[in-house]
């Protein structure tokens, strides 16, 4: 079993945008079993692959629907237009928890570990992680989108406690 450390904000891997996964590799197939591990712990529903220092399109997630998972080259394929508000927080943002506006209902797509296509969709904390996740793939956090006087006061949040 291998736990990955967590990469916190400030980090650029955090800030990169990830590759897609073209061939899978044995370090693909490591990469999966790392976020399958990482993700597996308490207070944890979902991890992406930047977020413990590799570049490449994939992210795990822990959901009690759902078990624990990972998918590669996620691509979100429908949002509701319904939205659902709710606290949200991050691994790479620790111990901070914000007011979100999110899609209500998320479906996405990509591929499995052996290549074959896999969807993962869901309301709630389901539609929530994807949108959380695939967000970390293109370079974004989630403190990005909050509503302006929240981001303020959650980067002086972050400054104070970093």
């Amino acid at each position: 079993m291998t736990m990955r450390e967590i990469r916190i904000v400030g980090d650029p891997v955090l800030r990169t945008v990830c590759d897609e996964i073209t061939t899978i590799t044995d370090g693909v197939r490591t990469l999966v079993r790392d976020l399958m591990d990482t993700v597996d712990a308490e207070g944890r529903a979902g991890v992406a692959a930047n977020q413990i220092g590799v570049t490449l399109r994939a992210f795990s997630w822990n959901l009690e629907d759902h078990g624990i998972g990972c998918i590669l080259n996620p691509r979100i394929v429908e949002l509701s237009e319904e939205t659902q508000d709710g606290e949200e927080g991050c691994l790479s943002v620790p111990d901070l928890w914000y007011p979100r506006t999110r899609a209500a209902y998320a479906r996405c797509e990509g591929i499995d570990v052996e290549g074959r296509p896999i969807v993962l969709e869901g309301e709630g904390l389901t539609a929530r992680l994807i949108q959380h996740e695939c967000a970390h793939l293109d370079a974004e956090l989630y403190i990005d989108g909050l509503e302006r006087s929240v981001r303020k006061q959650a980067l002086r949040d972050i400054r104070r406690t970093l």
